[in-house]
């Protein structure tokens, strides 16, 4: 176990320096630059500005003086919000699109695991076919569709929820509904066919034949080996709803780190940019580490290498 999360470290170190390299270079293959939407900003003011944060060096040098002092934790200064730090930036929006993001993981789970198990339980009955239906819609209508429904039904029409911001318990309702209704129903897929294949297996028969409930072998035997990939599915997902879903945040007007990315890639915030994509896959790698060891936890059966 302690070979292989040093190999997976190491690894992961390699993977993160990748993404950074690829991000940085792609960044500055795009034509213009984070002070051209600047108004009435003169050739020789641009200039500055650009000695000013390095950009006026070659791209190779301005590579590895970011590379250098990312390893010592500066991320630098952002170049459209003067006076702030990446770091900083980030320090204060994760908080607030990890406490949404945290949320939707909790019910994407406690929803979406129990009821893939019912749906294999009553395989072809009615309750299969409606969840069946739910979770197909859940994986093919885009995220945005689910805010504007929720934002018009519940918000416009009905007046019960408040559309915008977060000030208060019922302004995490509506997106954390949309953040976790595409994980709830891949997990509710992903549960059933597992939950299927499971009970076909000897082990479930020979369980039935000691006079065990199907209940009890369910959710006592089965759920155990059927929810192994539902653990593998859990760490990109937890990534992902951790740090936000850039549309929900941007539609509920969300103060998370999603939409300080998105404004990076608009005003062309090198350092934010970096400094933010950096941040999204080391928590990516990290949790992809975590699930693998989490693995060898549930089923002793698997041998990491």
């Amino acid at each position: 176990m302690g070979k292989y999360i040093v190999k997976r470290v190491l690894l992961a170190i390699v993977t993160i320096w990748a993404v950074a390299t690829i991000t940085f270079f792609l960044m500055n293959m795009v034509p213009g630059g984070p002070f051209m939407s600047e108004k009435a900003i003169s050739p020789a003011a641009q200039a500055a500005l650009e000695a000013k944060y390095g950009l006026d060096k070659p791209l190779f040098q301005q590579y590895i003086t970011y590379i250098t002092d990312a390893l010592h934790g500066d991320f630098g200064d952002s170049l459209r919000q003067r006076g702030r730090t990446v770091a900083s930036i980030i320090g204060t929006k994760f908080p607030v699109s990890a406490k949404v993001g945290g949320i939707s993981v909790l019910v994407a789970l406690c929803i979406g695991i129990p009821l893939g198990c019912i749906a294999a339980y009553r395989r072809g009955k009615f309750i299969d076919n409606f969840i069946s239906v739910v979770s197909t819609c859940g994986i093919a209508v885009p995220s945005f569709v689910i805010c504007t429904v929720l934002m018009y039904a519940f918000g416009v029409k009905l007046k019960w929820l408040p559309i915008l911001g977060l000030t208060g318990w019922k302004n995490y309702i509506m997106p954390v509904a949309a953040l976790a209704f595409y994980p709830t129903a891949y997990i509710m897929r992903l549960m059933r066919s597992s939950m299927l294949d499971v009970l076909g297996q000897d082990y479930m028969r020979t369980a039935k034949a000691k006079g065990l409930s199907q209940k009890v072998s369910l959710f006592k035997h089965a759920l155990r080996n059927a929810i192994l990939p539902v653990i593998t599915y859990v760490g990109p997902m937890l990534a992902y709803t951790l740090t936000g879903s850039f549309i929900v945040e941007k539609i509920f007007t969300i103060p998370g780190l999603g939409g300080e990315f998105i404004g990076a890639i608009t005003s062309r915030d090198y350092t934010l940019i970096m400094g933010t994509t950096i941040f999204l896959a080391t928590l990516l790698i990290i949790m992809n580490v975590i699930v693998d060891i989490v693995y060898k936890i549930v089923d002793p059966r698997i041998k990491l290498k």
